[in-house]
């Protein structure tokens, strides 16, 4: 089917996962898929028939009570047991947007035959995708280490008819779904419970959404910095390639090249300029916007791979006849990550603040605050003071969780990763950016006005035009809250086509 995407041992691309939720692709398994999860079940059925020693998760207790032995007729009810009994999340709920991205990544990782679920069992989370039924789980209760382990019991919940679901706009009970498509709750099997929690599903959903977020911000941070450029009438010198090619930082060259094409043709940056030098808020846009990007490309490659990993604990490998009990589950590359981008993200704040605070400082022929008679009105004043605000609490979000740990599970789990407290962080921080970007646009476009009846780029003025339609001019105080929102929502919804979106 054309608007279906087919599960498989094929590497998931970003793109590919942008594509699958731009348009709302629906999901299944492929043939390959399929072979692999009843390949692995079949031999761990056989394993259990034929062995009787005690193996981690399987027919034991779990964390530190992983030597005690269960009997064969209660593994089913271990599998059942550990699900509800981790599901003891708390906290605000996981966007709606996140909890679908999490199922995705989750039947992926069990695709691969190495987990040792039923083949039924992954058709229902194919279900759950397909029909937007969406578990409802919540931001705190993970240490980021025996994998996501509360926000995934939340998530497998619902295949026993446990817990919630948001379903057609309501959240309900999870069995009056099940009854409203005629399906049975899942009878788990030996280890389904273990592989369904065990893994980095929340880590990974969470910075999958950030990453495809941040690389339209990071676009939207160089373009509205370079209307900055323009409302403040700066040089466009520091933009020139050959001091880039000598300092060659991708990110660095990149955002340069980015920078002059939007100017291509303006009037303004072209007209003759009285100073010599701007601040380094403008005049280092391609050294800071940059390096966040280097940060990114370093994230994403971390991400890309463990949204194609086996992330569950233990795992089955049929070649070999062995069940290995390791820690793939460890959120550690995920959790430097998130708070690498966390910082990267933040920095990008940090400077668009910087550039609205000169924007609105009577410098370079602007009127103080950006609007007529000063003093009257206070024009553009105070929505600088919501910018250093917001930027500072990013400063806050930035501090580093991966440094934390804390001993759980009697010693046993001794050292975590704390990526699940990473992620919901960082995406603070990339709404919090998206804010402060907002700002920045609204203080832009009004200083532009200043530069009338200079023009600049068509791209930047049809920019501009289009953004005009959404957020008047300001010619005397208003509330400007109305204003950031809506500039907010015009960043959001603005389409940028996928070749502005690469880098050179």
């Amino acid at each position: 089917m054309e608007n279906t995407h087919y599960i498989s041992t094929e590497l998931l691309s970003f793109e590919v996962l942008q594509e699958i939720i731009s348009h709302n692709k629906l999901i299944a398994l492929s043939e390959n898929a399929k072979t692999n999860i009843l390949k692995c079940r079949k031999y761990l059925d056989a394993k259990m028939a034929s062995h009787s020693e005690p193996i981690y998760g399987i027919n034991t207790g779990f964390g530190s009570l992983c030597n005690v032995k269960i009997s064969n007729e209660n593994l089913s009810k271990l599998q059942e047991n550990l699900v509800k009994s981790h599901s003891c999340g708390t906290g605000e709920e996981v966007p709606n947007d996140i909890v679908k991205l999490m199922l995705l990544l989750k039947i992926q990782s069990l695709s691969y035959g190495h987990s040792g679920v039923q083949l039924q069992t992954v058709e229902r989370l194919v279900d759950f995708y397909n029909n937007d039924i969406l578990p409802v789980i919540y931001t705190q209760g993970s240490l980021g280490a025996s994998g996501d382990l509360a926000p995934l019991a939340h998530l497998s919940l619902p295949l026993l008819g446990e817990g919630e679901v948001w379903f057609e706009g309501k959240k309900v009970n999870s069995i009056e779904v099940l009854k409203h498509f005629g399906w049975e709750p899942i009878v788990l099997k030996s280890k389904e419970g273990l592989a369904l929690l065990n893994g980095t599903q929340f880590m990974s959903a969470y910075g999958a959404h950030i990453l495809m977020k941040a690389n339209k911000f990071s676009f939207l941070a160089d373009l509205i910095g370079t209307i900055s450029l323009e409302g403040f009438d700066g040089r466009v010198e520091p933009f020139n390639e050959l001091i880039h090619y000598i300092r060659p930082h991708n990110g660095q060259i990149a955002t340069a090249k980015r920078v002059k094409e939007f100017l291509d043709g303006s009037e303004i940056i072209g007209q003759l300029k009285t100073h010599v030098q701007d601040p380094y808020s403008f005049r280092c846009i391609p050294q800071v916007h940059g390096a966040s990007k280097d940060a990114f490309d370093y994230v994403k490659k971390v991400f890309k791979t463990e949204i194609n990993s086996v992330t569950d604990n233990p795992n089955i490998f049929i070649e070999s006849d062995q069940i290995i009990s390791g820690g793939n589950f460890h959120g550690q590359p995920l959790a430097l990550a998130l708070d690498f981008m966390a910082i990267a993200l933040a920095e990008l704040g940090s400077i668009s603040e910087r550039r609205t605070y000169q924007l609105i400082s009577g410098l370079r022929n602007l009127p103080a605050f950006l609007v007529d008679n000063p003093g009257l009105n206070s024009g553009f004043m105070i929505p600088q003071y919501t910018a250093a605000s917001i930027a500072s609490q990013n400063k806050q979000l930035a501090t580093p969780s991966s440094v934390d740990s804390i001993v759980s599970s009697n010693g046993q789990e001794d050292h975590v990763s704390m990526g699940a407290n990473g992620a919901t962080k960082c995406l603070r921080v990339m709404d919090n950016l998206e804010r402060i970007l907002a700002i920045e646009l609204m203080n832009a476009s009004q200083a532009i006005e200043y530069r009338r009846p200079l023009h600049s780029s068509d791209f930047i003025e049809m920019f501009l035009k289009s953004y005009r339609s959404e957020v008047p001019l300001v010619k005397e105080d208003r509330i400007l809250h109305y204003d950031i929102e809506k500039t907010v929502s015009f960043l959001n919804s603005f389409q940028i086509e996928e070749d502005l979106l690469t880098l050179a």
